[in-house]
Parts: C-alpha cells; sequence; structure tokens
C-alpha cells in the first residue's frame, strides 16, 4: 500500500525529520509539505503548499483532496511566551486547521505532534503541558478516520538535517548514554517518522503515543 501524506513544520526540526522518514519510505508515494516559507528540498515525491496565514487553508481544498494522512509538525517554543499568545500558535492554528482538513479528508488519519509530560487533564501547572493538553483533547473529538498525538521526548535526529537546535547536536553526540539511562525519554527521529507512516498502513490501539508507544510502533 502506498500513502499520499501532507506535512506542516518540515522547515523546523521535528518536521524536517519526519519529511526525510517519509521521503525515503516506500510506503509513501507523495508528500505535500505546507509552510509559511520556502523549503529548499527537491525530490520526485515532494510538493509544496506556501501559505503564510494557516486560516487561508479552505481556499486550496482542490489541491488537499485525496490525501491519507497529516503528520502536524509546525509549532512554537514556549519559552519567553505568555500563555495567551501561546495559545493562540497552539490551539488556535492547530484545531481550526485541522477543522478544515477533516471536511475535506474524513478518512485521512491526523497525527499531532505534542510532547512528553503533556497534561491531557488541561489542569496541571505547567503553562505549555495544559494548552497542548487541551489541542489534543479538541483534536480527538474531530471526525478524521483517525487521530493519534505523539509525545515524544528528546530525539536523536536523520542524518542529513539541518534544522537542528544546538541542544539537539549536544544529545545526538550523548545518544548512547541516554537511551541506556533515560529509554522513556528517548528515540530517534526516524522512529517517529516510520511511527507516523505505520499509524496510517496499520493503526494502533491508543490515540495517545508516547515514546515507548512510538518505538513499538516504528516496528509494527
Amino acid at each position: 500500500m502506498q500513502i499520499k501524506v501532507i506535512i506542516t513544520g518540515s522547515t523546523g526540526m521535528v518536521g524536517e525529520g519526519v519529511l526525510l522518514a517519509c521521503l525515503a519510505n516506500p510506503n509513501v508515494a507523495e508528500v505535500l509539505i505546507i509552510n509559511r516559507k520556502h523549503l529548499d528540498r527537491n525530490d520526485p515525491k515532494l510538493k509544496e503548499l506556501l501559505l503564510p496565514d494557516f486560516s487561508r487553508l479552505d481556499e486550496f481544498k482542490e489541491q488537499l483532496r485525496g490525501y491519507d494522512a497529516c503528520f502536524y509538525c509546525a509549532g512554537i517554543s514556549s519559552v519567553g511566551v505568555t500563555e495567551d499568545d501561546f495559545t493562540k500558535a497552539t490551539y488556535g492554528i492547530t484545531v481550526p486547521f485541522a477543522e478544515t482538513l477533516s471536511g475535506i479528508n474524513p478518512n485521512m488519519v491526523f497525527n499531532y505532534v505534542s510532547g512528553r509530560r503533556t497534561d491531557g487533564t488541561e489542569q496541571g501547572k505547567v503553562m505549555w503541558a495544559r494548552v497542548k493538553g487541551k489541542t489534543e483533547n479538541a483534536l480527538m473529538n474531530l471526525p478524521f478516520k483517525a487521530q493519534y498525538n505523539f509525545r515524544p521526548g528528546f530525539m536523536k535526529p536523520i542524518k542529513g538535517q539541518k534544522n537542528i537546535n544546538t541542544i539537539y547536536k549536544v544529545f545526538a553526540a550523548l545518544y548512547p548514554l541516554w537511551i541506556t539511562f533515560l529509554p522513556n525519554w528517548t528515540c530517534t527521529m526516524q522512529e517517529v517518522g516510520q511511527a507516523m507512516i505505520n499509524s496510517v498502513l496499520k493503526g494502533y490501539p491508543e490515540q495517545i503515543i508516547e515514546v515507548a508507544d512510538i518505538k513499538k510502533l516504528a516496528k509494527l
């Protein structure tokens, strides 16, 4: 089986890693990246939709039909950001984007990159965790074929990635130690990408995908 996927956030670390995993996978026939700015990458599988304002997604319905999955990897850091601004950039953009896609492709699988220790109760003290939890909960109620929330911890980048934060470069060098002593906090970008692909091809019984689930799903 071959699938067609949409990826957001491919100019960031997670999105770029998922994109590389998809381009290298023979089960992925086509990838449409939706970005605010152009990504300088060429591949026969790759298409690009430049969309500076994600709220205008519904203007491109015909270009979005027929896709099997969306891997939503776009997002911002919560560092130095107020809760109101972080909510607008996270819940306020992600959920309407997903709502629009669910109306165009209801048989789609929608995967959202959240974060380890996201607070699904929406009551915790950590701001980003509450907002991510609120976003996850809203997405799980949308009428997709399936919807999964990925909660990766530290991720080892895929070889060839360009958009890597300094902290992840250090982490990659120490990966053998992390995987030995904190296995439930650690996975690779290759595992994240493969797990997303397998969630479409094979499904998974849980909607919340923790690090252990990412590793299990990547091996299916």
